[in-house]
């Protein structure tokens, strides 16, 4: 008899065993939903459980506790971003899925399927989508076709419209603990101290530590945002406007590296924060340790926090029509000095 541990196992997502688990049950007792809201971070892992997922729903093995096989035509028609039966949508250069596109989805779903059990729709960054163009789903929810699945992901589910979220099973996903993502790092070929640095780094995001593991851009970027950090918090008022002018060009209408950017600087406040008290919790960005202790010994932790509630409020108007460049002004002015 196969356990659930080992159907699980089956499911090529990692970190997430609970909504694997929930969704596995699900399908094994037939009490599927016609739509699904899936939560988390950037980088978290959303669209690989929904990929994972479409593959358990469409999986042509027989046992339902064989799905997903990772071996059937339909599983791998999904895995390879080729299946007619699945709908992937998503925006194009930081802007999100408008009012026609989402019409396009609904339009879509409620054809019948070409091949498989389910016609599988997945919406990404649905947080982003205007509200007017997330009611042309209204219809879809409220009258599903039996054979259509619906899976939005959203970065939080705060912006999605409570008409939505009650209509929809949610699934929130947590960040993955770091002993996971070291020991998943090493077993893809990196070295134990930089898998533990990436992991430390990654915030829980599986997907941001793969990706920085191959591809040492990402660490390249966070050097660079620190040492602009760094620049920053040593430099005049004048300075620090300049600085904010310069990463405002930089990141045009790009709220996604922004965002990069101050999760970057979230890490390194925490860390500072930490060191004011003089936490033995070993610190995300393990290799400026020398230099975060100096920075800490010259601050006092309150201005610590309020740092990086300044962060915070920041990211938060990331997801507003607040004016970008004052936003970075107010913050490097509110971040404090070396004097």
């Amino acid at each position: 008899m196969i356990s659930a541990a080992d159907t699980a196992a089956n499911w090529p997502v990692i970190g997430h065993d609970w909504a694997v688990e929930f969704l596995r049950r699900s399908l094994a007792h037939g009490r599927n939903r016609h739509a699904y809201l899936i939560s988390g971070s950037p980088s978290l892992g959303k669209m690989k459980l929904a990929l994972a997922f479409a593959q358990a729903l469409n999986c042509e093995a027989e046992a339902p506790a064989q799905r997903p096989c990772l071996a059937c035509r339909a599983c791998k028609a999904i895995g390879r971003g080729h299946d007619p039966d699945l709908i992937v949508a998503a925006g194009h250069d930081g802007a999100p899925l408008k009012i026609d596109a989402i019409r396009d989805v609904a339009r879509l779903l409620a054809l019948k399927p070409y091949s498989a059990r389910y016609r599988i729709a997945i919406l990404d960054d649905f947080h982003l989508v205007a509200p007017l163009a997330q009611d042309a789903l209204l219809k879809t929810l409220e009258e599903p076709p039996g054979h259509a699945i619906l899976l939005l992901l959203a970065a939080s589910v705060e912006r999605v419209l409570p008409t939505i979220r009650s209509r929809a099973q949610q699934l929130p996903l947590r960040p993955v603990l770091t002993d996971q993502i070291k020991s998943l790092l090493i077993e893809k070929g990196c070295d134990e101290e930089r898998a533990d640095l990436l992991a430390r780094l990654s915030g829980g995001r599986v997907g941001w530590a793969l990706s920085a593991s191959a591809d040492n851009a990402p660490f390249v970027f966070r050097d660079e945002m620190l040492d602009m950090l760094s620049g920053v918090i040593a430099g005049s008022r004048l300075a620090r406007l300049k600085e904010a002018e310069g990463l405002s060009r930089r990141a045009g209408k790009d709220k996604a590296l922004l965002r990069s950017v101050l999760e970057i600087w979230q890490t390194y406040w925490r860390d500072v924060l930490l060191q004011c008290y003089d936490s033995p919790v070993k610190p995300c960005n393990s290799d400026r340790r020398d230099h975060i202790r100096a920075f800490a010994a010259r601050l006092e932790p309150a201005a610590a926090l309020a740092a990086l509630a300044a962060t915070d409020r920041t990211l938060q108007a990331l997801d507003t029509n607040a004016n970008l460049r004052l936003a970075l002004d107010v913050l490097f002015l509110d971040y404090p000095g070396l004097d």
